[in-house]
């Protein structure tokens, strides 16, 4: 049997705009510590690396382990990263540009320490432990305020000349369409994301064509959630349906572009809509993206939902965090 002194422990930390998740596992995956906590972005990179790190050894902590014992610890991050120098190159819902991210969690626990995009953690968790678990090549797509892609192609982790070069929510589909919020105009965020779905939702409603969510949450935007709008569906709102499937469709074109670029053998959907109406969701974007791939490309794929929720992201870290430290 295993002793303390010859197990390899890592630590996963998967820091969200709202609220951060720590988790501490042992060699074989297995969770033994674990500890979340909001993040107040707002304010500032000090002390949500302050919490950050107070988060960490909490977790540590209630493994019943020491840092001398955590071989090594991966951190997600909801933005782009230097993966090789450690530095978040920019967080825009924590205001963050320029933080050495690595380096400032080193000095604290004098572990190697990893940062990388959290969807890239997500998509690796679900490729070593999850959906995609076997696959050669993977792709995750995580529809939600935004659209975030991360693809994993023979246990890497595929970037470009520093960052994730997954953007998927920036492909354009419409050159003159609406203005996103990267400043480009007709990106697939603009179409397919959680919030466009919801603004359409609450336009929907004021015309009178949403009853259910009328009379649930009214036409305010950040009321209009993924679970709000199962609901409304499963209640008869008709329109609210046919406009989450128009998104769905939509995004699965993308997948299509996707699948002619890289040829993945899974293709991860996750995320609050997916969570929220897994079988709509999945099999109307899976449709879509047949219908829009060359025949020889119709059968070399298949769409599906993620199996860890919030642990993806987590787990991923601390699994890459594995890959990269290991001897």
């Amino acid at each position: 049997m295993s002793t303390v002194e010859n197990m390899k422990y890592w630590v996963g930390l998967d820091l969200g705009g709202t609220k951060m998740l720590a988790t501490v596992y042992d060699a074989e995956f297995k969770p033994l510590g674990r500890k979340r906590r909001r993040t107040k972005g707002s304010e500032g990179a000090d002390s949500v690396t302050n919490r950050m790190i107070r988060t960490l050894r909490d977790a540590i902590e209630e493994a019943k382990l020491t840092p001398e014992q955590v071989a090594g610890i991966g951190i997600g991050i909801p933005g782009p990263v230097d993966q090789a120098k450690g530095i978040v190159l920019e967080a825009v819902n924590l205001s963050w540009e320029n933080v050495p991210l690595a380096k400032l969690v080193r000095s604290e626990f004098d572990r190697p320490v990893v940062v990388l995009n959290d969807v890239d953690a997500g998509v690796y968790g679900e490729y070593r432990f999850g959906a995609a678990k076997s696959a050669r090549t993977a792709l995750g797509i995580f529809p939600g305020t935004g659209i975030g892609g991360g693809c994993v192609y023979d246990g890497q982790i595929i970037r470009g000349k520093r960052n994730s070069c997954m953007e998927i929510g920036h492909i354009s589909i419409m050159p003159d369409g609406q203005l996103c919020g990267c400043g480009l105009r007709g990106c697939l965020e603009t179409e397919a994301s959680r919030l466009a779905i919801s603004a359409e939702v609450a336009k929907a409603a004021y015309r009178g064509e949403a009853p259910h969510v009328m009379k649930t949450v009214g036409t305010t935007l950040a009321d209009i959630r993924s679970s709000v709008l199962a609901e409304a569906i499963a209640a008869g709102d008709k329109v609210v349906e046919q406009i989450v499937r128009r998104a769905a469709r939509i995004l699965g074109t993308a997948v299509a572009t996707s699948v002619h670029l890289l040829c993945p053998d899974v293709i991860v959907l996750g995320g609050g809509l997916v969570e929220a109406m897994p079988e709509l969701y999945v099999e109307t974007v899976a449709s879509a993206a047949k219908k829009a791939v060359m025949p020889s490309f119709a059968d070399t794929f298949k769409v599906v939902a993620a199996k860890l929720g919030d642990d993806a992201g987590v787990l991923g870290c601390a699994a890459w965090a594995e890959k990269t430290f290991s001897d």
